[in-house]
């Protein structure tokens, strides 16, 4: 037996066989490996506005604090959130980024014996986590491609999944890849089935840049259903991705076994306090939010233009048809010096996902694309 064979038969039973995510290619690799200067990145929906400039002021300030481990408690950044929500900071957990707390939650409450049922096109983390912990998966099918919210969630699907086993269940909302969301009407009508020994999680990782009328309001349900778990992140419009730091909103008995398996000092402290910075900054928030209105309506109409479907989305990411295997437009633009996201690994050959840039990221992305698709007609 091969040292390979060796450790992976080592390995626990969920870990055999699972795959490391992908994270979006960095522009620093993709100019080393093509040659190239000036690229962008519109792959992983960064906020093209970078970090605001009061979460800035904040890291500097505490660069001096930094022989000093964090706040393991994060009071002061839990007492923001909570101020913010006006909610109690026992109903918060912190994570290094939302994605900890949903393998928080898996680890918190997945076993070989228990089921998780999530989106057949939803984030991929929720595979790996309910992997990873061994439980029984079950998919839901989507909406079909011509629903009014085309690959979105079809909570019809997941009701008609629940049982005894059903331990964790994860709805996107909006979902990523596809920008789709799901009403308030419909997703408070789901919570009233769902049984108390399930667990719902709302991951709610573009809630800020919603605008359109019907979102749900879930944190107002939090009292009526204790088993709602809401997770939500400053990487997106808040703009520190880089510093991962999230959270997730619940019960506060739940919480407290979150924080029982949550590592020692999982939020440091620069990403603490440049946290706190930017949840108080709503005009940064404010200018995000028209920024991307203005350019998910400008990626819409150009790329309608060329005749390319467009996924209806209310996050700041398009995920588009290209009508033709997208790996070889996906490589001509890397070779433009523009990094968009293939999303072949969610089950779309033919599409891409694009985040929402600057205006000139924008264009300059539209244009190019616009030449290739040309060129291969």
């Amino acid at each position: 037996m091969d040292r390979k064979s060796l450790f992976e038969n080592l390995a626990a039973h969920g870990v055999r066989g699972l795959q490391p995510y992908v994270p979006g290619k960095p522009i620093d690799e993709l100019e080393r490996e093509y040659g190239i200067s000036q690229s962008i990145k519109l792959a992983s929906n960064e906020n093209p506005l970078g970090p605001p400039a009061s979460a800035l002021r904040a890291l500097n300030a505490a660069a001096t604090q930094l022989a000093l481990y964090p706040d393991g408690s994060g009071h002061a950044l839990k007492q923001a959130l909570a101020d913010h929500f006006a909610i109690d900071p026992a109903c918060l957990t912190l994570g290094n980024g939302s994605n900890d707390i949903l393998v928080l939650l898996a680890e918190s409450f997945l076993t070989p014996a228990v089921e998780a049922i999530f989106d057949q096109y939803s984030f991929v983390v929720y595979r790996l986590a309910a992997q990873a912990a061994d439980a029984v998966i079950r998919i839901a099918p989507s909406n079909p491609a011509g629903h009014a919210q085309p690959y979105g969630h079809d909570l019809g699907a997941f009701t008609a999944m629940l049982s005894d086993r059903t331990r964790l269940i994860f709805i996107a909302n909006p979902n990523n890849p596809t920008g789709t969301w799901i009403s308030g009407e419909a997703l408070y009508e789901f919570l009233k089935r769902v049984p108390a020994h399930t667990i719902v999680v709302v991951d709610e990782a573009y809630a800020e840049y919603v605008s359109c009328d019907g979102y749900p309001d879930t944190l107002g349900w939090l009292a009526q259903f204790p088993n709602l778990v809401v997770t939500r992140t400053f990487s997106k419009i808040y703009g520190l991705a880089g510093l991962r730091v999230g959270y997730a909103i619940s019960h506060p008995d739940l919480a407290e076994i979150l924080n029982r398996v949550r590592q020692p000092f999982n939020v440091n402290s620069l990403a603490q306090v440049a946290a706190i910075a930017a949840l108080a900054d709503q005009e940064f928030l404010q200018r995000a939010r028209d920024l991307n209105r203005s350019g998910l309506a400008e990626l819409t109409d150009a790329f309608t233009a060329m005749r390319l479907t467009v996924v209806p989305s209310i996050g700041n990411f398009v995920l588009v048809d290209l009508g033709r295997p997208a790996a070889p437009v996906y490589e001509a633009l890397l070779r433009a010096g523009i990094i968009v996201r293939p999303v072949a690994n969610y089950g779309f050959p033919n599409h891409l996902r694009i985040t929402v840039g600057l205006p000139e990221q924008n264009r300059r992305l539209t244009a190019t694309l616009r030449k290739i698709v040309e060129a291969d007609s």
